[in-house]
């Protein structure tokens, strides 16, 4: 039985590539989106509650503010069009993803 080249079939494809890229690489690579996926989860975390203090109790401004910076982020970032991204960009994409992390889990935490 031979497999089809669906839609579906190039997305896997497209994620196992990325995947094995982020396995495979330099030392620096690998550590640098490590520390920057470990740090995106603290200033996640800590930045919501800060803006949580300074607004006086509205965590939905605070979030939306977090949500809009990560969005326009994503927007910038689909314009570059490399099959391996460059360090800087590979670091801002990984702090995006331990942000959005932090927000999620935050989130469920409060059971909101």
């Amino acid at each position: 039985m031979t497999l089809q080249d669906t839609r579906y079939d190039q997305f896997q494809r497209r994620v196992g590539t990325h995947l094995s890229q982020a396995l495979v690489g330099s030392w620096r690579r690998r550590s640098v989106g490590l520390l920057s996926l470990l740090f995106g989860f603290i200033v996640g975390s800590n930045v919501t509650m800060y803006w949580f203090q300074k607004s006086g109790q509205q965590r939905p401004f605070a979030v939306l503010m977090v949500v809009l910076v990560l969005e326009m982020q994503v927007r910038l970032r689909s314009r570059v069009r490399i099959d391996q991204w460059p360090l800087s960009w590979l670091a801002l994409d990984n702090l995006r993803i331990g942000t959005v992390y932090a927000v999620v889990f935050e989130a469920f935490k409060l059971g909101s």
